[in-house]
C-alpha cells in the first residue's frame, strides 16, 4: 500500500481524513459511550458489577482506545509535516505535546486492566474482601479521571500551538486557527474545573462518565477544525 509523501497533496489529505474518521468513531465509542453505560457515578461497587456483567463491552472499549491511539500517532506525524514549513520548532512542539497526550491515554489503560482483574473470579483479587475490592476500584477510577485532566492539558498545548501555525500559514482560514486555540482553552478550563472539584474547592466533582462525555465533545469539536484543514488541502 502506497502512503503519500507530499504533505500538501490530495492523497495526503485523504489519509489524514481517514485517520480523523477513525479517531471520531473509535474515540466516541471508547471515551463516551462505554463509560456512559458501565460507570455508575459515585458507586464503585455498582461500576464493578456493571463491568463484570458487560465484560465484552468493557474490553471492546479498551480495543477502541487502542485503535484511537494508533490513529492519533499517525495524525500527529502528519500534522508535523503539514506545518513544518511554517515554523519547524513550533510544529515539532505541537507534535510532541499531542504525542504526550497519547502516552497519557495509553497509561490510563493500565487502570482499566486493573478493573478487569478486579472483576475476574480467577484473579488473586478474588480473595479480597468486598470492601477492599471496592476501595481499589475507587482508586483506579479516580486515577483514570486524573489521567483525563492531564491529557487535556497536553492537548491544550497542542491546540494553542497548532492554532498559531494555522493562522501564520496563510494557507487556511484564520478563523480555523482561532477556533483551535479557543478549543484548547476549553480543555484547560475543563481540567481546572474538574481538578478544583477533587480538591474540594467547588461543588461535587464531575463523575467519570460526565467527564468523559465533556472530554469527547471537546475532542470532537477541536479535531473537526483540524479535519477542515485536510479538507482544504484536498480541494
Amino acid at each position: 500500500m502506497h502512503f503519500p509523501n507530499d504533505s500538501q497533496s490530495r492523497a495526503f489529505a485523504a489519509w489524514a481524513g481517514a485517520f480523523y474518521l477513525t479517531i471520531a468513531v473509535s474515540g466516541g465509542f471508547a471515551i463516551a459511550y462505554v463509560p456512559s453505560v458501565l460507570h455508575v457515578p459515585g458507586n464503585p461497587a455498582a461500576t464493578l458489577e456493571m463491568i463484570a456483567t458487560h465484560h465484552g463491552l468493557f474490553l471492546a472499549g479498551i480495543a477502541g482506545d487502542i485503535v484511537m491511539m494508533a490513529a492519533e500517532v499517525m495524525v500527529t506525524a502528519m500534522l508535523f509535516f503539514m506545518f513544518r514549513h511554517v515554523n519547524a520548532a513550533l510544529s515539532l512542539s505541537a507534535a510532541l505535546a499531542r504525542f504526550a497526550m497519547v502516552a497519557v491515554m495509553a497509561a490510563m489503560l493500565f487502570f482499566h486492566a486493573g478493573l478487569v482483574a478486579l472483576t475476574d473470579p480467577a484473579s488473586p483479587f478474588a480473595v479480597f474482601a468486598e470492601a477492599e475490592r471496592e476501595a481499589l476500584a475507587y482508586l483506579m477510577l479516580t486515577i483514570h479521571d486524573a489521567g483525563v485532566w492531564i491529557w487535556q492539558i497536553f492537548f491544550t498545548i497542542h491546540l494553542l500551538i497548532l492554532g498559531r501555525l494555522v493562522v501564520a500559514s496563510g494557507q487556511y482560514p484564520r478563523l480555523l486557527g482561532y477556533g483551535l486555540m479557543l478549543g484548547g482553552m476549553g480543555y484547560l478550563l475543563d481540567s481546572a474545573y474538574a481538578g478544583l472539584g477533587k480538591l474540594g474547592l467547588r461543588g461535587n466533582s464531575s463523575s467519570t462518565s460526565a467527564t468523559a462525555g465533556k472530554s469527547v465533545a471537546l475532542y470532537a469539536s477541536a479535531d473537526q477544525n483540524i479535519g477542515h484543514i485536510a479538507g482544504a488541502i484536498a480541494r
